[in-house]
């Protein structure tokens, strides 16, 4: 979940991190290597009482923990586990598919912030199981992804949900978080060998916007890494991004269409606040597009941005509308919650017995839905909201690598608006195409969920009536439209 408006906006205008925090971490890809490696081959052999840990001599500092856990969905395995870097560990969960988990394609799937636990996709939106109440535990959500997919769940980066480090190391950029991932992906399938040569497709939603294109160019250039170590490559055959922050500039002009417009729902601004509005738009698209975009000027893009959050978002905020959905308010009562579903998934995931049976390390017992620290680090030292990750989708666009791009028609902090020109904008070789495709409906059991223009491997889509986390408002259409995506099928 894109991390709430007021601290982002507290960040930019120059927060500081804590002096106590330990240096960033930076990673170093080893050389291939001609050691020997014996792949562990087969889920089931895993324990439920203890971890195994996986290693490969091409990825020296690296190992990953894992276990089988009965996490929520009795009908499938279920494992969880840590990615372990040196003295960083990041936590993740695998659910095995409910159709056939020998044949179906396996997606990645993250939340975003930055800093925001993916628990909140895992329980909430998409996942096999939903936490509505703490005390009763999870319910099993037929409409989960895992319907015909093997999916992970990750806490990404360090810090994020039951992720940790020993000495309080941290990542601050997208690009430095990407090697790690990259790195799981290939130890994780070189051991487990039924899923080599499997479909892969990396998904998130809001600051997955920026991590999902990011990662997913990494797994591609890594491929090549793989094969001189003797390794297979890993499939990855699509993105899909939902209601994603992938190119500011666009999202954060749209804002003010979003507020005074009826391209969502009726105008939820008053006139007079929107026509002092207008009178700042074209300053900030102007400053936004020569600082952030044309040359990229840190101190510049920092103020520009500052002077567009203010003038756009901060009327929005001050009406109390929920930036998620501008059709409603925020009912949750934790820092950066809008739902009070995710205060229940807090609770649960803080008790003592779930987190034994998760495999939690003692070192982390405390779970947080977002961390101030990963949104700090992120928005402050490194400003890798400000670096879009346009550039890395017209990468994999350019390889033959599909990219869905999603959105809810009534989240607000990243609409559908922003993103669609965002896709409109995209410079590679299928623009033209693209541009030239009118949108039309595209119908679940004959009734229209949302919008779609598709040409060669990039689609856009709307969901009708949903907010910032789309699976969760529409769980049966966003099921739909994940299905006929990994199947290649059109919308």
């Amino acid at each position: 979940m894109f991390f709430q408006a007021a601290a982002l906006l507290a960040a930019l205008l120059g927060a500081l991190m804590s002096p106590a925090l330990a240096s960033q971490a930076v990673f170093n890809r080893p050389k291939p290597l001609n050691a020997s490696f014996a792949p562990l081959g087969a889920l089931n052999v895993l324990s439920e009482t203890q971890f195994t840990t996986l290693q490969h001599p091409a990825f020296p500092n690296y190992g990953v923990r894992v276990k089988k856990s009965d996490v929520c969905d009795g009908t499938v395995a279920s494992y969880t586990g840590y990615i372990d870097i040196e003295a960083r560990h990041i936590f993740f969960y695998f659910f095995e598919s409910r159709s056939d988990p020998d044949t179906d394609d396996v997606i990645f799937w993250t939340n975003g912030g930055p800093g925001c636990s993916s628990s909140t996709g895992l329980f909430m939106e998409l996942g096999p199981c939903r936490v509505y109440n703490a005390s009763n535990g999870p319910v099993y959500h037929p409409e989960s992804w895992n319907s015909n997919a093997n999916i992970f769940f990750v806490d990404q980066p360090i810090h994020v949900g039951f992720s940790y480090a020993d000495y309080g190391e941290y990542v601050s950029t997208t690009e430095d978080a990407a090697q790690d991932i990259a790195a799981f992906v290939a130890i994780f399938f070189a051991h487990f060998t039924k899923f080599q040569g499997r479909a892969f497709h990396m998904a998130g939603e809001s600051y997955g916007g920026r991590y999902v294109p990011a990662y997913a160019a990494a797994v591609y250039d890594q491929n090549a890494f793989l094969v001189q170590s003797g390794l297979q490559p890993i499939n990855l055959t699509s993105i899909m991004v939902g209601n994603g922050m992938t190119d500011v500039p666009t999202m954060m002009t749209a804002w003010y269409d979003m507020q005074c417009s009826s391209a969502s729902v009726a105008p939820v601004q008053t006139i007079e606040t929107c026509v002092a509005m207008k009178t700042r738009l074209p300053s900030c698209r102007k400053w936004l597009k020569e600082s952030c975009q044309d040359i990229f000027d840190d101190i510049n893009c920092s103020s520009a941005m500052s002077f567009c959050m203010d003038s756009l978002l901060g009327p929005y905020t001050a009406m109390g509308l929920n930036t998620y959905d501008v059709t409603n308010r925020c009912d949750g009562a934790g820092v950066g919650r809008c739902y009070a579903i995710q205060d229940e998934i807090v609770t649960y995931l803080n008790k003592p017995e779930v987190q034994a049976l998760l495999g939690v390390d003692p070192a982390k017992r405390q779970f947080e839905a977002c961390s101030p620290l990963v949104s700090t680090a992120f928005g402050v030292l490194q400003h890798d909201l400000m670096h879009g990750s346009t550039e890395y989708i017209v990468g994999l666009l350019e390889r033959g690598v599909r990219a869905l791009i999603y959105a809810g028609s009534y989240d607000f902090i990243c609409n559908n608006l922003g993103n669609e020109v965002m896709t409109l904008e995209l410079e590679w070789s299928g623009q033209a195409e693209f541009v030239k495709q009118p949108l039309r409906d595209w119908l679940v059991d004959g009734k229209r969920a949302g919008h779609t223009r598709s040409a060669s491997a990039l689609t856009f889509a709307t969901i009708d009536a949903a907010g910032h986390l789309a699976p969760y408002d529409k769980p049966k259409e966003s099921l739909e439209m994940a299905q006929r995506w990994i199947a290649g099928r059109g919308l």
